[in-house]
């Protein structure tokens, strides 16, 4: 073979390469429907696809429109990984059949059965991937550390015309509710909420950071939030953030009894996945230590992976770093919130 001959050789070589390369990548694809927005994010994906080969095609809406879509698109969909914030969104999804069951090993060792939804003999739905606890913060200039130590004592006639809180149907509030009453039975349970309803300074309204900011000004004296809200307050630069995280303190409650409520973000294949091995293989990546330290300290979350510690100073400064978690499994909280939505109808939760 001559020179000339050789290097024509290789020039059509090349062009074949080029030309079967977007059939390859085309095999090589994952679709996700996130409900998560978060830069740091954007980095795990890219390292994701980086090891693995597999492009990541994103579809990024909040919780309710990538369900609605998942619905109007029926067995069309192109979504493989579907990305949920909050136990009782995965459990809507879950019980409009969005998810199909896996089995897999790695994620049976690496995550805490009670951060998944309840294993069938056909696997799992879906999976936590990150942690956020359900906290107090109240003001100690008018409440006493222990008389804010339990969820319990925020129906207790002490704090009348103190209790702040966002939507009680809202899912972060939802999903904790569903655990107290998993905990008190539910004619304890209700009484609870009645008694929560009664204490309460005013209408539930605004999100978690407005809580926090409602304690601070004097409008209420205890109120309920993610300790991610909180730790964006305490990482805050703005002199008006500061202001408010030094006039309130945090709790984490029932760490005497039960655990302080913890709720997830987590992730399920979805039930079209045209690309399943794929999507397996993500989901097990979420899991590894490198993707749970971007996982969790993107939005200043906890990983779920068992044993594994993020060190994260804004999580450190309101004690977050060792608390004791309830074990209560989210599957069976997630079951609970059809009657629990119930119970706070009749007590005039809104």
């Amino acid at each position: 073979m001559t020179t000339s001959t050789l290097k024509l050789s290789l020039v059509f070589a090349a062009v074949a390469a080029v030309a079967q390369a977007p059939a390859f990548a085309q095999d090589k694809v994952l679709n996700l429907y996130s409900a998560r927005h978060y830069q740091t994010d954007e980095a795990m994906y890219d390292t994701f696809t980086k090891t693995t080969g597999i492009k990541i095609n994103r579809v990024d809406a909040d919780d309710a429109g990538i369900i609605a879509r998942l619905r109007a698109e029926g067995a069309a969909s192109p979504a493989d990984v579907i990305l949920l914030v909050d136990a009782a969104r995965l459990a809507v999804a879950d019980s409009q059949g969005l998810f199909q069951p896996i089995k897999s090993a790695k994620l049976d060792t690496a995550i805490p059965a009670n951060l998944r939804a309840t294993a069938t003999a056909d696997g799992v739905t879906w999976t936590g991937f990150s942690t956020r606890a359900r906290v107090i913060v109240y003001d100690p200039a008018r409440v006493k550390a222990e008389d804010v130590a339990t969820y319990e004592q925020l129906a207790d006639p002490k704090l009348k015309g103190m209790v702040c809180t966002r939507s009680g149907s809202h899912p972060y509030n939802l999903s904790l509710f569903s655990t107290v009453v998993e905990h008190l039975g539910d004619q304890k349970g209700e009484a609870w909420l009645k008694g929560v309803v009664d204490n309460m300074a005013r209408a539930p309204k605004g999100g978690d950071t407005d809580q926090i900011k409602a304690v601070a000004s004097g409008e209420c004296g205890v109120a309920l939030t993610n300790t991610y809200y909180l730790a964006r307050l305490i990482k805050s630069e703005k002199a008006e953030d500061k202001a408010v995280v030094n006039k309130v303190r945090v709790m984490f409650p029932n760490q005497g009894t039960s655990g302080t409520h913890v709720n997830i973000a987590g992730a399920g294949v979805a039930r079209y996945a045209k690309n399943r091995d794929n999507a397996i293989q993500f989901m097990e990546f979420l899991a590894s230590p490198y993707a749970q330290d971007y996982f969790a300290n993107g939005n200043n979350e906890f990983p779920t992976v068992k044993g594994l510690k993020i060190d994260n100073p804004a999580i450190k400064a309101m004690g977050g770093d060792n608390f004791k978690a309830e074990t209560v499994p989210l599957g069976v909280v997630a079951k609970n919130m059809g009657k629990v939505q119930q119970m706070m109808d009749r007590v005039g939760y809104k």
